[in-house]
């Protein structure tokens, strides 16, 4: 597969590159938390082939540079870079910014330009632009995986998203859910994985500044005044009282007691 990368089958290439990223001690500390989410939740086999969302935030960022390096428990995969452009710029700066990254490391990589954001923002659907936009943007993500091969779907959500995704799910949905690090859809046929489930979206972000990635401002009307904005803000004001609020929310996902949650009435 021209521009594939193959663990294990290009090594060499990948020990230059290692060597010039620099092993800093944030680069080993992601790496670290990263592969043991890999690991204990099974999210990649020998021979994978991962198709890795990247939006050209810095999380996607970060995401495809920490996967893109040489792994010492992971199981050896490939991989394929998607970006699906939403259509607020017109002047595709952050399109061209990505491609040109795409091509300098010779990422093997599929980009789209669509107008799933514009569509999403009209006056039809005013009421929950998000869902319809997120929606629109899987259904092709995943048209994407079928067509090149791949069995699993990498996206960059961390830690500090699964936490705001309960709480979103709760305020909103009226429901006790979240994200989950390793998802089965479609019978088992493909798998979304999250491997920065146990990594803080802060350290994500000073990594993505380490490594100076071209990141360009987020263009969705929408991103300054969702509901993941209000409840980021609701857990920064609880966390001035409680230091340790994100942390504790999150062990509380795996500490869930049903015989102490009143559930629905017998009838």
């Amino acid at each position: 597969m021209k521009g594939g990368y193959f663990y294990g089958l290009c090594k060499s290439a990948q020990i230059s590159k290692m060597t010039m990223r620099k092993n800093t001690k944030l680069f080993l500390h992601l790496k670290k938390w990263l592969e043991k989410a890999v690991l204990d939740y099974s999210m990649i086999a020998e021979g994978d082939r991962v198709l890795i969302g990247v939006s050209g935030g810095a999380d996607s960022y970060a995401l495809l540079d920490l996967l893109d390096s040489q792994m010492i428990f992971v199981p050896r995969f490939s991989f394929v870079a998607v970006n699906i452009d939403m259509g607020f710029d017109k002047e595709f700066v952050a399109y061209r910014e990505l491609e040109k990254y795409f091509q300098e490391h010779q990422y093997p990589h599929v980009m789209e330009k669509t107008d799933i954001g514009l569509l999403s923002h009209s006056d039809f659907n005013r009421k929950n632009p998000c869902f319809l936009c997120s929606r629109l943007r899987r259904k092709r993500i995943f048209e994407i995986a079928d067509e090149k091969g791949c069995n699993k779907i990498a996206f960059a959500h961390h830690r500090d998203d699964i936490i705001e995704t309960l709480l979103i799910n709760m305020f909103y949905g009226r429901e006790i859910s979240t994200m989950m690090p390793n998802q089965s859809i479609f019978g088992g046929k493909l798998h979304i994985i999250r491997p920065f489930a146990y990594l803080r979206e802060e350290l994500i972000k000073k990594f993505s500044r380490e490594r100076q990635f071209p990141m360009v401002k987020n263009a969705c009307p929408s991103s300054e005044n969702s509901k993941r904005i209000f409840v980021k803000q609701l857990l920064n004001d609880l966390q001035r009282h409680n230091p340790d609020i994100r942390q504790n929310i999150f062990k509380a996902m795996s500490h869930v007691k049903p015989d102490y949650l009143p559930g629905l009435p017998k009838k």
